[in-house]
């Protein structure tokens, strides 16, 4: 008795656990079609196109965004960018409100008074208003064709039912044939008559069977098709196991189930029971292998999170003090970028896990962006600024491009290049129209002056070669009087104007004229004044006036020197006084006072001379 009660017990629990897992698998199967009859339903609509970065634009910008997008894509295509763009705008307009309230309220207004209006915002508001009523209308649409689809589909049952019930035998499976046929081309019903429906209609589908006795052949032939099909979704059910992505091994699951149901029609009742239960266990073993890799997957979740906090934080603590100019900028803007990057590397997280830790990860680049924008915002003003500047350079510069005041215009370009270098960034569109005007003028004039220059090169290089020949031919002659002297010396100065590298010519002729002088028979004074009128005069033809008036200076400062030396003399003079006059000391001393007295008379007629020059 006692081994009795054992095995009873033994048994009582066996169909309690085949029991509990039956209903576990149950379970699953619900749970799959479930999910079958969303997607069904979801397939009425088409994929979304990708969403963009709308956070970086502006307010125009996203209107036009916002407008093409309704314009150039179905509706069911765009919420997500459309969302995404609303978040964008209304970020943005809650701040110019904030912003244009505190102004308005500085001023000394009234909150209570406030009021702002943009024709951006009624562009978008409108642009919006046209979205929701093509979204209300799609969706109405979609709903009304779902419920079409359900009406249809209870009429295929109902003339499913008149055809058990009432069809003649011999032409029941063809009839049967297209009513599946119908049953197909139905689309998708609501989601929560979807395992209904279709559950009535597998029904009377194998009742339907059950009761086509005179076409034992059709029905043993589908019934075989039926079974082949089947087994062909279990074997493609049990490759799926092996499938390393679980979630892409799911979603081809629940395709099986749509086959298993709605293309594949019954077996054999000795069949039914099996094949069905084979695939249910496949579907609960995949079941749970993404139940494992779901609960495998939170559990890094944490680890995810805590990499992202880690790059929120240096996001937060990147520094932008040091900043100064546009480069500045535009390098941390690639280093920020590098970090953003590693938030996006560190995984994914499911919304209720990720919203938090990404408003962090917002407020963090928010921050960032608001200091890049204050330093743009007041680098335009500042362009603003350089762009006038630097016009009124290139006014100055179109100004005397043609100038024929070479040696002024020269300083002048030189001066305004050197200040264009100095001011800064211009805005973009404005900087290659202004710098090619500026470059052009600046290259025009220097065109036309070295042009000049190089005429002048020319006519120069003539003089020299010219000078040069004359210098030796004069070297050779013999000159026998003043007035020939002084025709070389005319000669000389007609031939023109030596270059400032070549006035080492002039002198060499004053030497060949002073060695000229000294071989007539010219008292010393004459000669002294035609050497020194001859100096003189070839500096007024250089126009070289700074060394006319340091042979001025020079002059005053020998005189004065000539005068206290000849005093000394003369005091010298007085000590000797009872000396004879034939004494060799008073001869000596004598003729050296002469001698400055003839020296003081030639100083002083080139001191006259000088200071007749009129330059």
């Amino acid at each position: 008795m006692l081994e009795n009660n054992d095995n009873t017990t033994e048994n009582q629990s066996e169909k309690t656990t085949e029991k509990t897992v039956t209903e576990e698998i149950s379970k699953v199967v619900n749970e799959i079609e479930n999910e079958v009859a969303e997607n069904a339903e979801k397939e009425t609509e088409k994929e979304e196109i990708p969403v963009l970065d709308y956070n970086t634009m502006e307010f125009d910008e996203l209107v036009i965004a916002l407008e093409k997008l309704i314009q150039n894509n179905p509706v069911q295509q765009i919420k997500s960018n459309v969302d995404a763009i609303k978040n964008a705008f209304n970020a943005k307009f809650g701040k110019l409100l904030a912003d244009k309230k505190e102004a308005f309220l500085a001023e000394g207004g009234n909150s209570i008074d406030f009021q702002f209006s943009s024709p951006v915002k009624t562009q978008y508001n409108g642009l919006l208003k046209d979205y929701k009523i093509k979204r209300d209308a799609h969706y109405n649409q979609i709903e009304k064709q779902l419920k079409d689809n359900l009406e249809k589909k209870n009429v295929i049952i109902d003339d499913l039912k008149v055809l058990i019930e009432k069809g003649e035998p011999n032409t029941m499976y063809n009839e049967y044939q297209k009513l599946q046929d119908r049953w197909k081309a139905v689309g998708a019903v609501p989601r929560n008559h979807y395992n209904d429906t279709w559950k009535t209609y597998h029904h009377h589908v194998e009742r339907f069977y059950d009761v086509l006795h005179l076409n034992k052949d059709f029905r043993e032939l589908d019934f075989k098709h039926n079974l082949e099909e089947k087994l062909k979704l279990i074997t493609r059910a049990e490759a799926l196991l092996e499938k390393e992505d679980v979630n892409s091994a799911f979603k081809d699951l629940q395709d099986l189930h749509r086959l298993w149901k709605e293309d594949i029609g019954p077996v054999g009742k000795e069949h039914r029971e099996e094949v069905w239960g084979k695939f249910s266990e496949i579907t609960k073993k995949l079941h749970d292998k993404r139940h494992d890799y779901f609960r495998e997957l939170k559990s890094k979740y944490q680890e995810i999170i805590e990499a992202k906090l880690l790059v929120v934080e240096e996001l937060s603590s990147y520094d932008t003090s040091k900043n100064k100019t546009h480069k500045d900028w535009q390098n941390s803007i690639r280093d920020v970028e590098t970090i953003r990057q590693k938030y996006f590397e560190a995984g994914k997280l499911p919304y209720n896990k990720s919203e938090a830790v990404w408003q962090e990860f917002k407020t963090a680049t928010k921050k960032f962006n608001a200091a890049k924008n204050t330093f743009y915002k007041e680098e335009k003003s500042s362009q603003s600024e350089n762009l006038k500047q630097k016009m009124a350079l290139v006014e100055i510069a179109e100004s005397i491009k043609d100038s024929e005041d070479w040696e002024e215009a020269t300083n002048t370009v030189k001066r305004i290049q050197s200040d264009w270098k100095k001011i800064g960034h211009v805005p973009r569109k404005f900087s290659d129209d202004i710098w090619k005007r500026f470059k052009g003028a600046c290259n025009h004039f220097f065109d036309r002056l070295h042009a000049r220059k190089n005429e002048l090169n020319k006519e120069q290089q003539e003089i020299v070669d010219l000078k040069k020949a004359f210098l030796e031919g004069f070297k050779g002659e013999e000159v026998s009087t003043i007035e020939e002297v002084q025709q070389s010396i005319a000669k000389w100065r007609d031939l023109g104007r030596l270059p400032r590298n070549a006035r080492h010519l002039d002198g060499k002729f004053n030497k060949a004229i002073d060695a000229q002088l000294e071989k007539l028979n010219l008292g010393r004074a004459d000669i002294e004044m035609m050497k020194f009128k001859n100096n003189i005069e070839s500096h007024l033809a250089q126009e070289d006036f700074r060394k006319i008036e340091n042979e001025q200076f020079y002059l005053r400062k020998k005189i004065d020197e000539t005068v206290r030396e000849m005093q000394q003399l003369e005091n010298n003079l007085s000590f000797i006084s009872n000396a004879t006059a034939d004494n060799p000391l008073v001869l000596n001393v004598r003729k050296g006072i002469q001698g400055f007295k003839d020296e003081l008379d030639i100083l002083q007629l080139k001191l006259d001379y000088v200071k007749k020059i009129d330059y």
